[in-house]
């Protein structure tokens, strides 16, 4: 299974350009998964729900089950963020994890920047950048 990362500041459009790649790269026969890291709380459950209900009073785990998918939903509840290896070790088997985030892991990854958000570029700073997608000309 090979890894491939790309990151990039909020708004650069590392989501937008793993869209247009993703049907490209399927359409070859590849199989290919996507990790998307983020620095925010975040729930796709909602109140109310069964699932929601077992996670609030206390599991651990809630598996959601049905014929056209599944999700498994694990809380940490203060324990500390798996690594990258560790996700990546709860992939099924793959062609290509495609990573949106995870920008300090020794990944090669793509930058996408773009110098309209007003931030600096990673590259310089990070070695496992092997090239820079852009909206402009850089040097």
């Amino acid at each position: 299974m090979k890894v491939f990362a790309v990151a990039g500041y909020s708004g650069s459009g590392k989501t937008t350009l793993l869209e247009k790649l993703l049907p490209q790269m399927t359409a070859r026969g590849l199989r290919v998964s996507v990790i998307k890291h983020t620095h925010h709380d975040f729930d796709i459950d909602r109140p109310g729900k069964d699932s929601f209900r077992h996670r609030q009073a206390g599991a651990g785990e809630v598996l959601l089950a049905s014929s056209s998918r599944w999700l498994l939903m694990n809380e940490l509840r203060g324990a500390r963020e798996p690594s990258l290896a560790e996700y990546l070790a709860r992939f099924s088997p793959c062609d290509l994890v495609l990573v949106e985030g995870f920008k300090d892991e020794a990944v090669p990854t793509l930058e996408v920047y773009r110098p309209a958000n007003g931030k600096p570029p990673l590259w310089p700073a990070h070695r496992q950048i092997v090239g820079v997608a852009s909206d402009q000309p850089l040097p």
